[in-house]
């Protein structure tokens, strides 16, 4: 029996490994798929937010339905979703057919996201347990460690299909893992799926960031983008009104009533659509605009990654004895302070003007993150610490789909007339700006600066930066938000003891 519990942590590390690395190797790897699949800006959007929006609709879903047929069943097929999607990303020969399979990604993954702790929970207690969902914690940090650096290797290395076929053998080491030492278990009293719940949590956000993502290119007063928004704005009322009258809810509103919970949500949402989804941004001006490859841009994102990584296990240390609220909130101000330091960029600055930014925005997501994963079931009774987790994660991602969504949608429109503006000025100046790609949002925002000749490259690296500012200080206002809220919201005495 020793050997099968530790076995199940082995097994289900190695897969939320795969699962969150596949998360970070992506970012560098994105101007690779771009000149690879002749992709636009909208479709390196949809690379990430495909991903997101699956496992944000669906994680919620796939914890009840591991509930009724069996933990370790939905997680290992999760796992073969996962690997067989990771090999259909990689054999994309065109967007659509990328953004398809990193959608069935994001199905596989909220399985195993949904059951990874209910297999750590039914297989070790006590004290154990604590130490096994610490390693587990680890693995995560590890994870978002070196994942730029990995997926800048294989990119450069191998090419970015890579960055997908590596899951193959991992999933298959998981799997075997899984079936060979991993016990079952499920709830007998467990409700079926919420259907109603499900899909119109998934319509309302689906309808928002395909908005947002739009919402340049057809005109925001376009009936297409009103119409859009509205069904979001109705389909989420649905989903609150189904929420509310069932016995057993998908996702319990209940919950958000109590203050440090509400707290710790707006937490990781203020996170990811921060400092999380920023790094598309980053990762365009450092391999678009200063023109690094793949593994430099990996190496440079690394002091994020490993300031994060060291200050984490200091968070969940102090979380015994300092509020959950002030480490969050605390976190949260250094992720806005990081950001507000990255304004610093001109063009013509090197990369190190990002350092000081990179820094305390990485000690920031060190010092947040454990705090938000504890908060969330630390401030519920333990049987209901399951669906807490759940409805955590589920913030977390859907502040990275609407994060870069809607960052994306300022970054277009603030690139094209920062450019504009710069051309016009050479205009006055009797300069000649040379022909080259067509001057719009979606080609300004995802070609290298190099793909534009003479003065209007100089144009375009203006309002690139220019774009990148505005970006910036969106994101400061959400983490300062965010921060403020922590404090105001999450006091000690919500917090509950650990079980």
């Amino acid at each position: 029996m020793a050997q099968n519990k530790w076995m199940t942590l082995v097994a289900v590390c190695v897969a939320t490994f795969m699962l969150l690395i596949d998360i970070t190797v992506v970012n560098v790897a994105l101007p690779d798929i771009r000149e690879s699949l002749d992709a636009s800006f909208t479709d390196l959007q949809w690379v990430v937010d495909a991903y997101a929006l699956a496992l944000a609709a669906l994680l919620l879903a796939s914890g009840s339905l591991a509930d009724r047929l069996g933990r370790r069943l939905v997680f290992v097929a999760g796992l073969v979703i996962f690997t067989v999607a990771s090999v259909l990303c990689g054999l994309a020969t065109s967007p659509d057919w990328l953004n398809a399979a990193r959608a069935l990604q994001g199905v596989g993954g909220a399985a195993m996201f949904a059951t990874s702790l209910a297999l750590l929970a039914q297989a070790f207690q006590g004290a154990e347990r604590g130490t096994a969902i610490g390693i587990w914690g680890a693995s995560i940090g590890a994870a978002v460690a070196v994942g730029p650096l990995v997926g800048g290797a294989l990119t450069e290395s191998l090419g970015w299909e890579w960055i997908f076929f590596v899951n193959v053998p991992i999933g298959a080491v998981a799997v075997f893992l899984t079936l060979g030492y991993v016990g079952e278990s499920r709830d007998p009293n467990a409700a079926g799926i919420d259907w109603g719940g499900l899909v119109t949590f998934s319509g309302a956000l689906f309808a928002l960031v395909y908005a947002l993502v739009r919402g340049n290119a057809e005109g925001w007063g376009s009936a297409l983008i009103v119409g859009l928004l509205v069904a979001s704005a109705v389909l989420l009322a649905a989903f609150v009104a189904i929420e509310h009258r069932r016995a057993d809810p998908m996702f319990d509103l209940a919950l958000l009533r109590r203050r440090a919970f509400a707290g710790v949500s707006i937490a990781a949402f203020a996170l990811s659509a921060s400092m999380f989804a920023m790094f598309l941004y980053l990762t365009l001006y450092i391999q678009n605009q200063l023109a690094f490859e793949p593994l430099e841009a990996g190496l440079r994102f690394l002091p994020i990654t490993l300031v994060s990584f060291a200050v984490a296990p200091i968070s969940g240390k102090l979380s015994s004895r300092v509020s959950i609220g002030v480490l969050a909130g605390t976190g949260l101000a250094l992720v806005g302070t990081g950001l507000l330091l990255m304004r610093a960029v001109e063009p013509g600055s090197e990369w190190t003007v990002l350092l000081p930014g990179f820094l305390i925005a990485g000690a920031g997501v060190g010092l947040t993150n454990p705090a938000i994963a504890s908060g969330a079931v630390g401030v519920v009774e333990p049987a209901r610490a399951g669906m807490a987790s759940g409805i955590n994660s589920t913030f977390r991602q859907v502040g990275i789909a609407t994060g870069i969504a809607g960052l994306g949608a300022l970054f277009q429109s603030r690139i094209l007339a920062g450019t504009e503006e710069a051309l016009a000025a050479y205009a006055q100046a009797e300069a000649s700006p040379a022909q080259g790609p067509p001057i719009d949002g979606e080609t300004l925002s995802s070609l290298p600066l190099s793909a534009f000749p003479g003065e209007t490259r100089s144009a375009v690296e203006i309002g690139f930066v220019g774009a990148l500012d505005d970006v910036l200080l969106v994101s400061v206002v959400v983490a300062f938000a965010g921060s403020a809220l922590c404090f105001a919201l999450i006091r000690k005495s919500d917090c509950a003891p650990a079980h």
